[in-house]
């Protein structure tokens, strides 16, 4: 098999030929169609989250077909397509676990972060955390829904039922999310770095009702406002857009510090929240929204051995949608 591989922080990926791996119990061992490039991938490459698997294949928004069964699986047919998303494995028996938020499991495994992931050929993959996708979509289109679309979909119902949502930092999450918005009947409002007039326009042609930079108030208060930007000094900017009693929602793995702001911004019971991974019933509910709202994802493919150049062009806020590998 072939695989990009991260060996240390800060350095590119490289090439390399692998054994075919062999599933273990509980495992399936996909061939990869497709696999998106998410800001977390850029997160785990840049050093900014702690005690990667090293060496290491990035990648979590994979799209691929059962190739091999390990033993103990019963309920998956060879050839099925899947979808493997950030979180692999949750341990079962701690008290998130029991509560019914493994998002915060104690002793989790993340694809391409502590366990390999898709900027590969095949991939190994924890059954129970794979799955069922639609056998005639498209495996580039579907690839960013597996973490771009489901930790938007999070974010979304962390920010509440509000009419206008101000979505902050408008890639490859926000692109889906304003979508679910427009179904929803809300209204988007979309902020970008200053000046950057192209996202601006392809905010406003998914349906935002008003798009400018975050250096700009929007033109009414919103209810929730949802930060996937990985920049804490826009914290203090979306609670000053929002209204009282409204929501902040930090939709990232990762952000730079939250400056010091007075506490006026949030007083009058607005409030700030943290959204960390996801569970499968994220998934399951994002998946049946997905055809419903007619989600149609914005991508640029790539080549896998190209995987270097896709990083940078995310890194460098060069690309519209989401970037997508193909082996």
């Amino acid at each position: 098999m072939k695989a990009m591989v991260l060996h240390q922080v800060r350095t590119p990926l490289i090439l390399e030929e692998r054994p075919l791996p062999a599933p273990g119990a509980g495992e399936i061992r996909v061939a990869v169609e497709a696999c998106a490039v998410c800001r977390t991938d850029l997160h785990v490459v840049d050093g900014d989250l702690p005690h990667p698997k090293l060496p290491v294949v990035p990648g979590h928004e994979i799209v691929g077909r059962v190739e091999a069964l390990g033993p103990g699986i019963r309920n998956r047919a060879l050839g099925e397509r899947v979808g493997i998303p950030w979180l692999g494995h949750t341990c079962g028996h701690c008290p998130y676990c029991r509560s019914g938020h493994e998002n915060l499991c104690d002793e989790p495994l993340f694809t391409g972060y502590t366990r390999d992931g898709g900027f590969a050929s095949h991939a190994i993959a924890d059954d129970a955390y794979a799955f069922s996708l639609a056998e005639d979509g498209d495996p580039v289109a579907l690839a960013p829904l597996l973490c771009a679309g489901l930790i938007g979909w999070r974010s979304l119902v962390a920010a509440g039922p509000g009419e206008r949502i101000g979505l902050f930092g408008f890639g490859a999450a926000a692109h889906i999310i304003a979508q679910v918005c427009q179904w929803q009947g809300r209204r988007v409002f979309a902020f970008t770095r200053p000046g950057d007039r192209a996202a601006q326009d392809f905010a406003c042609s998914l349906g935002a009702v008003w798009a400018g930079g975050s250096d700009q108030e929007p033109p009414e208060r919103l209810d929730a406002a949802i930060i996937f930007a990985p920049v804490g000094e826009l914290v203090p900017v979306a609670l000053r857009a929002v209204r009282k009693g409204g929501r902040v929602v930090c939709g990232g793995i990762h952000m730079s510090d939250i400056p010091q702001f007075p506490y006026r911004l949030l007083w009058e019971e607005r409030q700030i929240l943290s959204v960390a991974n996801l569970t499968r019933q994220d998934a399951q509910d994002f998946l049946a929204v997905v055809p419903k709202a007619h989600i149609r994802t914005q991508t640029v493919p790539y080549p896998l051995t190209a995987a270097n150049e896709a990083l940078d062009d995310l890194r460098s806020g060069r690309l519209q949608g989401a970037a997508v590998l193909i082996p």
